[in-house]
């Protein structure tokens, strides 16, 4: 007897907005402890430095939580309850979970351009000095020390002790300790995690690889297998035999997926079934949020068919420098390039795009206005003006809207 549960497409979204926490509209205003548990389901909170907008990770927590003050989340990283290491990307990761990513350090030329062994012995004594700066004087950041004459700016080409500290970021030996303005301030790992002993505590690659495939099954919630080992850019993975032990202890089963086909379900979320299922969030989604950061699974969940821009030269680019993603109720319905203008006050959405065979409702309408108030009013926006938007869009929505104050 086949005891395979099936489900619609809408179904399996849903379930997934559900494990990442934007099925449904906050109720309650934020409080410092929902932040921390945003990001423990989330598993984690990619950074990204990009402000023409809110930068990215306070947008992904503002998604899920509605207003709150941005510095609680350098508030999390300084008070140790959050760590930053490579993830997903460089990511805001739970103090927990350390033990998790140690093997990368302990092994940081597999991490390919995140570090440089040659830069490493070529500069040892200026690294060994670097370090006895940080041991006897405190924390430093990249500002802190000046550049040579013959230095030229940009990101591919660092000065050196910016190259000297993200090298022993990327080996352990330092971590970010808190940030100043978003700038990254660097300490010594025993200062920062002084009870961490690797002999202890250390897990070997494969239990660590185990422990993420298992968040990123709870943070998916429901998955496709091949969609698992992205979470965590996970590549040489004993995934089939994580999926049958999974199984056999009742963590994941087995579910159809109306167009999907086989999939796997956290046990999490099977009370969810037990009544109908509604999505009622509308959200302004970071293009780094977790629902969309692997692009593949986006399009074939979402059907949203979605890149980042930023880095393609302007000419090239389909849609704009920062496009976001716009979730209404269950789906992706649109897509919108803004610019956060902080001096003026102003949110400006330089356009708006529909996704395909969208339904213009007055349900989405109201939906959509209320979602981009709230965002331009959680950047302090007193107003919000659209220099394009669809014609299907221009006899509900006027150019400028006034926020109330």
């Amino acid at each position: 007897m086949n005891t395979t549960l099936s489900l619609s497409l809408q179904q399996a979204r849903n379930l997934h907005l559900a494990a990442q926490g934007l099925l449904r509209t906050p109720l309650k205003r934020a409080r410092y402890p929902d932040l921390l548990a945003t990001v423990r389901r989330m598993s984690l909170l990619q950074i990204d430095t990009i402000h023409v907008v809110a930068r990215s990770p306070w947008l992904v927590l503002f998604s899920r939580l509605g207003s709150y003050p941005p510095r609680w989340l350098e508030e999390a990283l300084a008070q140790g309850e959050l760590f930053e290491y490579w993830a997903h990307e460089a990511c805001f990761i739970p103090r927990e979970d350390f033990r998790l990513l140690r093997h990368r350090m302990l092994e940081p030329e597999r991490l390919g351009w995140k570090y440089n062994a040659r830069w490493m012995q070529e500069h040892q004594q200026e690294i060994d000095e670097l370090l006895r700066h940080i041991a006897e004087r405190g924390p430093v950041r990249a500002a802190d020390f000046t550049s040579g004459a013959s230095h030229k700016p940009g990101w591919w080409a660092w000065k050196p002790h910016k190259r000297h500290l993200e090298n022993l970021f990327s080996a352990g030996e330092l971590m970010v300790s808190e940030r100043r303005n978003f700038q990254r301030v660097y300490d010594l790992r025993s200062r920062v995690l002084p009870e961490w002993q690797d002999a202890l505590h250390a897990l070997s690659e494969a239990d660590a690889q185990w422990e993420m495939l298992r968040n990123s099954a709870r943070s998916l919630g429901i998955f496709r297998a091949a969609w698992l080992p992205d979470y965590y850019r996970l590549k040489r993975v004993a995934l089939k035999p994580y999926l049958e032990r999974a199984r056999q202890g009742g963590e994941i089963v087995p579910v159809e997926v109306a167009g999907l086909g086989e999939m796997w379900l956290h046990c999490d979320l099977l009370p969810l079934l037990d009544a109908p299922l509604n999505a009622t969030h509308s959200a302004i989604l970071s293009p780094f949020d977790p629902v969309v950061w692997d692009r593949r699974r986006a399009r074939e969940l979402f059907q949203f068919d979605y890149r980042i821009e930023c880095y393609t030269p302007e000419a090239k680019r389909k849609y704009g420098y920062f496009v976001l993603p716009v979730l209404h109720r269950g789906a992706i319905k649109a897509r919108l390039d803004a610019r956060m203008q902080r001096q003026a006050r102003q949110l400006v959405i330089k356009n708006f795009w529909l996704e395909p065979e969208v339904r213009v409702t007055a349900a989405f309408v109201r939906d959509i206005r209320q979602a981009i108030e709230r965002f331009a009013a959680w950047q302090e926006a007193q107003s919000v003006l659209f220099e394009q938007m669809p014609a299907a869009l221009r006899p509900h929505w006027p150019a400028a809207w006034a926020l109330d104050s």
